[in-house]
């Protein structure tokens, strides 16, 4: 059984959005995908791709770069929401330079009123060397934040490395 809000934590191509999937997969309910990244050239459009096939036939899939608290509240009740991915999210607000403490507000109060249990794919970007840029240094320290708001808000916590989930927050299901 899922919790209402379930977070899943790794590095770039950890495994952490497969995991993600096998939660709602598992939980027997109507899967929806929220989609936050934007195709900006082909080996984005690859990488899109791949999901999609990755994760098959039976996901319905919702596009919310920017307005994912509200698509939230509009997604079925009962259905298992895969938020995919808060870090792409995070990109695309601080890119379009959007208010960012009132778009986090947003998306916090989105989860919390979500009428199914999400689960919440995000990076964990801190782990690596201090960027060499103040873009890239204002986007891991908002990231770091973004994540322990979300972490507080879950009911679990997992960290996915070379594929392996461990529980940080919760029991695994």
């Amino acid at each position: 059984m899922l919790p209402n809000l379930a977070l899943v934590l790794g590095g770039a191509a950890s495994g952490k959005s497969r995991y993600a999937e096998s939660l709602i997969e598992n939980s027997g309910l109507d899967r929806i995908y929220l989609a936050t990244s934007q195709v900006w050239d082909d080996e984005m459009s690859l990488k899109v791709e791949a999901h999609r096939q990755q994760r098959g036939p039976g996901w319905t899939t919702i596009e919310a770069p920017m307005a994912v608290g509200d698509a939230l509240r509009r997604c079925p009740a009962g259905a298992g929401i895969l938020l995919d991915c808060a870090t792409m999210w995070l990109t695309n607000v601080m890119l379009a330079e959007a208010d960012l403490a009132a778009a986090e507000a947003a998306l916090l109060a989105g989860l919390h009123a979500a009428p199914g249990p999400v689960v919440v794919v995000s990076n964990e970007v801190g782990q690596g060397i201090v960027p060499d840029n103040p873009l890239a240094r204002r986007f891991r320290d908002a990231q770091g934040r973004l994540n322990q708001r979300l972490a507080a808000q879950a009911e679990l916590v997992v960290m996915v490395t070379a594929g392996l989930p461990m529980a940080l927050k919760g029991v695994l299901p």
